[in-house]
């Protein structure tokens, strides 16, 4: 994985999404999140905490994430554990958990901790909505990181590349990630839950 793939599949999301009319498939979503898989799996054990199905549970015959919410929601199971429209809003959290963790890499310089950058994005985005056990599990994968040299090496990219991309994607993810909040409000489910 490159992250430039990465950065690509967000900026054609964004498009949708500015659309006058989004109708962003629940395919292309997944497909675009479960691109950070790879990344997670380099970093799996500090990250296991964020790393979801990327609503890959949704049935291809779910076309749109909107479609997807409304079958959810006529269900009676939109917030209940494990239901799609849940898993979409988790993920998005994780779109905006990545989203700080890049923008923390970017305003550092090259020395800088891969630690301290992943626990101020944990605990910008993520901390809030985990209880205690949570926030102490993901404590503990975070002293597992690699070092930020390290990780760039074994996702192939350097300080210079890793830094475009990831300011694409920071750039790409905001509408999208703003897009599922305002479908989620949109439909009276609010965003806190």
């Amino acid at each position: 994985m490159t992250l430039k793939i990465v950065a690509d599949a967000f900026k054609e999301l964004a498009v949708i999404v500015s659309s006058p009319s989004p109708d962003v498939s629940v395919k292309q979503f997944a497909n675009a999140c479960s691109l950070f898989s790879n990344l997670f799996g380099v970093l799996e054990i500090a990250f296991k905490f964020v790393k979801t199905d990327y609503v890959a549970k949704a049935s291809s015959s779910i076309s749109t994430l909107e479609v997807m919410v409304d079958e959810d929601i006529k269900a009676g199971r939109a917030k209940k554990p494990g239901s799609h429209t849940r898993n979409l809003l988790k993920t998005k959290r994780g779109l905006e958990m990545i989203r700080v963790l890049f923008e923390e890499i970017i305003a550092t310089n090259a020395n800088s901790s891969l630690k301290d950058a992943a626990y101020k994005a944990y605990n910008k985005v993520l901390a809030k909505h985990h209880g205690l056990a949570l926030q102490e599990s993901a404590e503990t994968g975070m002293e597992s990181l690699p070092s930020r040299e390290l990780l760039l090496c074994m996702i192939n990219e350097t300080e210079e590349s890793a830094k475009i991309h990831m300011q694409s994607y920071v750039t790409a993810s905001i509408p999208v990630t703003a897009y599922v909040d305002q479908l989620l409000c949109s439909k009276n489910l609010g965003i806190d839950w």
